[in-house]
């Protein structure tokens, strides 16, 4: 008889933090709200790399909220890691500055960012961000 297959290895979360996809973003992709500002924005990285277009779009400020996103139209950029510089919050609003790798046509580009939150009913939404430096060569 044949060894017994072994579990796949879980799927590592994109945002960086240790542990698997479904023990981390994957909860908050499902439905359960981010504890904090740094918590939603990394999930937000994660639904860029895995192309969660509704999740980025629910977790957007309606005032600020783009109709779509059009993730899938090319060139798409391929994620590649999450630097958080800063995080805070205080009460109903948070700031997290971060910097995201990512590739196009195998060229690596950095975005750097520097976005707030507020936190409505309960939970955080991303307002807008600015960028210091948007394109850090």
């Amino acid at each position: 008889m044949g060894r017994p297959a072994s579990p796949a290895k879980p799927l590592a979360c994109p945002c960086g933090l240790p542990g698997p996809y479904d023990s981390c973003c994957g909860r908050l992709h499902a439905g359960a709200p981010a504890p904090t500002p740094e918590r939603l924005m990394r999930s937000r990285y994660a639904a860029y790399a895995l192309g969660l277009e509704r999740y980025l779009l629910d977790t957007w400020h309606p005032s600020t909220r783009p109709a779509a996103l059009a993730l899938d139209q090319p060139p798409a950029p391929k994620w590649i890691g999450l630097q958080v510089l800063d995080a805070n919050e205080r009460g109903d609003e948070g700031v997290v500055e971060f910097v995201a790798r990512y590739k196009v046509g195998g060229k690596a580009e950095r975005l750097r960012e520097r976005s707030r939150f507020v936190r409505e009913g309960g939970r955080w939404l991303y307002l807008d961000g600015d960028s210091p430096s948007a394109v850090i060569t």
